[in-house]
């Protein structure tokens, strides 16, 4: 687990006002890299299977995942759980985008990134430069999240 905290300064805060550079393992042990994606719009979801909103937004994020894979958007599920229940859920829902895991050192970086209350789910968008856009706690709505993702992916 790392943080680069030199590379992105908080506000007043102490939250992030862009996406740190940070490593969590997938669920094959392998390390994932933020700054890998740089280049990406991101939307992160900090999420659980034992959260019944952050079940019923997957589906969702699955089907926005897909429709904007080729504008260079990409989903992340940052889980709070155990490696086995997640595994279980990502082949259940056919999740294709990255599922890391975190648990405690997730909260952390959460928190970092404006859940000041550890509310599961919590989702951040940036966009290609890491500058976080939105930043919602509870489930999300397509009608909140689709319009900013058309918009992002228009502009140059």
């Amino acid at each position: 687990w790392r943080l680069q905290h030199h590379e992105v300064l908080p506000d007043s805060h102490g939250i992030y006002t862009q996406i740190p550079d940070f490593t969590l393992p997938n669920l094959d042990g392998n390390p994932w890299r933020a700054e890998e994606w740089r280049d990406k719009i991101l939307v992160i979801n900090f999420w659980a299977t034992w959260c019944p909103l952050c079940q019923e937004e997957m589906p969702l994020f699955v089907k926005l995942q897909e429709q904007f894979a080729d504008r260079n958007v990409l989903f992340v599920g940052i889980a709070i759980d155990d490696r086995q229940a997640v595994q279980d859920f990502v082949d259940t829902h056919g999740i294709e985008f990255p599922i890391l895991l975190g648990e405690d050192k997730a909260l952390e970086l959460s928190t970092r990134l404006g859940d000041r209350f550890n509310a599961l789910p919590y989702t951040v968008v940036a966009d290609r430069g890491g500058k976080i856009l939105l930043r919602q706690a509870g489930e999300m709505q397509e009608a909140k999240l689709r319009p900013l993702l058309e918009t992002l992916t228009t502009s140059p």
